[in-house]
């Protein structure tokens, strides 16, 4: 178990956090510059918190109150790098030892034994820059491994990877820590389909904050507030008033449109923003006029590889709906004009509008 509690102020940056993680992998998720590297490097030891405490399995690492602050090289915690930090000069096997020298003659067999684990057999007497990117990687964590950490702290470790590797590395990372790592991993990312393929739970920061903690689920479902469902990727959010509130939906009403939403929180107001995603939406050219269907005018067609983004203008509202193109709506052919669009009541969540940051 990981007991964080912290503030570290770098120049007009604060970063304020406070949570907890148990065995598995958290996915600290957020913009570039939100604070999630240095909240690493914090737990780390690299930086020394302003106050609060670090506790790893009920050991005190740091605390501002006990004067208590353990170096980094008693920390027992495991740090690959965005870029691997492998050193240029040492083979793949000098670079697996590099952590265990002193454990004198059981460190070559220890070293064999991950290389196999690694399947990097073969290559130890490669140096850094004679291997591919999954190599490295390979390389960096059983570098990390090797030394048993209590702790693994994984920053961005996909995000300098071309997209056409960059899958089949994120496959091999998610094997390596289930198969030979069973404690706590911290994974820093701004991505948010990485985190939600690698991780258990999530965690949303933003400006040196933490918005939201919960499991994936939790945290795409219903995110806390408009930075977490921003940071999670929505895009259709949407100023709307309580019309009517009955037991298991409410009455929505945003500019022109009227639509139920399933009761999936207490509104705690009759003014709050409604959030949508885009995936969720579906757009048809023969729908017949069922609830929470609308007539609506295609503004803009976005094409990607395997999908489209569609924005709409539905009584007065813009929505996106993204459009898979194995879907039949391209089979049947589309263009600019009238089409209906669906909105699933259960899958519209409530944020309220005091919480926008």
């Amino acid at each position: 178990m990981l007991e964080v509690s912290l503030e570290k102020s770098l120049g007009k940056f604060m970063l304020k956090s406070s949570f907890q993680a148990k065995k598995g992998v958290l996915g600290i998720l957020g913009p570039s510059g939100c604070g999630k590297s240095t909240m690493l490097k914090c737990i780390a030891g690299l930086y020394t918190p302003d106050i609060g405490s670090i506790k790893l399995n009920g050991k005190v690492l740091f605390s501002s109150t006990s004067k208590i602050n353990v170096p980094p090289r008693k920390r027992n915690i495991g740090y690959v790098f965005q870029n691997y930090a492998l050193f240029p000069r040492l083979t793949v096997r000098e670079n697996i030892a590099y952590g265990i020298h002193h454990l004198g003659g059981i460190c070559n067999q220890k070293v064999s034994d991950m290389i196999e684990r690694m399947q990097l057999v073969g290559l130890e007497e490669h140096y850094p820059s004679q291997l591919s990117g999954g190599q490295q990687q390979r390389t960096a964590l059983a570098r990390t491994l090797i030394t048993e950490p209590d702790l693994l702290l994984l920053d961005e470790p996909l995000s300098a990877l071309d997209s056409h590797i960059k899958y089949k590395l994120e496959k091999e990372l998610i094997t390596i820590i289930k198969n030979n790592y069973n404690g706590v991993v911290l994974l820093v990312t701004h991505n948010i389909e990485e985190a939600y393929r690698i991780c258990n739970d999530i965690m949303i920061m933003e400006n040196g904050q933490n918005h939201q903690f919960g499991t994936k689920e939790e945290v795409i479902n219903t995110p806390a507030n408009l930075a977490a469902a921003k940071i999670t990727g929505c895009k259709n959010l949407l100023d709307v008033s309580i019309l009517e509130e009955q037991i298991d939906y409410l009455v929505l009403k945003a500019n022109g449109l009227i639509f139920k939403a399933s009761k999936l929180i207490e509104p705690t107001s009759r003014q709050m923003i409604a959030g949508i995603r885009a995936h969720h939406l579906s757009l048809s050219t023969t729908t017949p006029n069922t609830e929470n269907t609308f007539e609506c005018d295609i503004i803009e067609k976005i094409e990607g590889l395997f999908s489209s983004t569609i924005v709409v203008n539905c009584r007065g509202c813009i929505l996106q709906a993204e459009i898979p193109k194995s879907s039949s709506l391209y089979s049947t052919g589309y263009g600019f004009g009238k089409m209906k669009l669906y909105i699933p009541p259960d899958q519209v969540f409530l944020i309220e509008k005091e919480k926008l940051a």
